[in-house]
């Protein structure tokens, strides 16, 4: 054949994949009672400005124009007019820092032996399962 690749080698080339994680995989890994970590001066500032933006125009649903008008506020704000969101935001952290001690805290204890069957896969216990019976099996001979 002349030049270039074949159509099998084209075909092939199409059929191997990159497993990438994917965005499911990395947030299963996720431990759900982990803590949020604190928003920001400027999130505490837009929870206040959301609600004000909203009275001011009613018709208006969009979210970008929203976040839009609230970053351009934040610009605008002073340091002394910044600073009641920024003593919020600092009180939220402080609270996010105990609760996360205790979290890690709880973490290093490790899982009760309780919890450690329950963490089990379907596939990891029926394997044990299957095992046991080759155990009393062999007994039984």
């Amino acid at each position: 054949m002349k030049g270039g690749n074949s159509k099998s080698d084209s075909r092939n080339s199409k059929l191997s994949v990159n497993k990438k994680p994917t965005k499911a995989s990395k947030a299963a890994a996720k431990d759900p009672n982990k803590p949020k970590r604190p928003a920001s001066a400027f999130f505490v500032f837009m929870e206040d400005f959301r609600q004000t933006y909203k009275k001011e125009h009613p018709s208006n649903k969009s979210v970008a124009a929203v976040g839009k008008a609230g970053g351009e506020k934040w610009k605008s704000l002073s340091d002394s007019e910044k600073a009641p969101y920024v003593a919020k935001a600092d009180k939220r952290k402080v609270e996010y820092e105990k609760t996360m001690k205790a979290y890690n805290k709880k973490l290093e204890e490790g899982p009760k032996e309780d919890e450690e069957s329950d963490d089990k896969s379907v596939s990891e216990v029926s394997e044990e399962e299957d095992a046991d019976d080759r155990s009393d099996e062999e007994e039984d001979d």
